[in-house]
């Protein structure tokens, strides 16, 4: 059976994008160090091509892993996939937990866009939408 292997995020700054992400989930921050570097170095890549490219991991291997890859281009429209990312694990958050989760990420460069608030049938619907500092778009809840 297939399993997902990375996310991948197109990006101008492959680096800050995933210190971004990183921070978000909890990760460290990585950087292209020995021996994956010399490896990587070695196998014929450049410091540019490293310059290029970055990653988010959960140490743990629990987590979903990202990575970035510099976009030639800046970022145009919507996205056509976002993450949803959960205030708490396991548990729907209580709006105080939510809206500190939301302050978190705002004072890691995340930006609002907008809260929804409404019911979706018999179910309430409660999350923020936010962009990443490259304007991807994702949703607290």
């Amino acid at each position: 059976m297939p399993v997902l292997g990375n996310i991948t995020f197109y990006a101008e700054d492959p680096r800050r994008l995933a210190h971004f992400w990183s921070d978000v989930f909890g990760y460290p921050r990585l950087e292209w160090e020995d021996p994956m570097k010399a490896d990587l170095l070695a196998s014929g890549l450049t410091e540019s091509d490293l310059a290029k490219r970055a990653l988010a991991e959960d140490p743990e291997g629990k987590g979903p892993r990202l990575y970035f890859h510099h976009a030639d281009t800046p970022k145009r429209g919507r996205n056509r996939i976002h993450l949803d990312v959960q205030a708490v694990s396991g548990r729907v958050p209580t709006r105080e937990e939510l809206d500190a989760e939301k302050d978190r990420l705002v004072g890691l460069g995340a930006e609002v866009v907008r809260l929804v608030d409404r019911p979706w049938g018999p179910w309430p619907e409660v999350y923020y939408q936010l962009r990443d500092p490259e304007g991807n778009e994702f949703c607290l809840q």
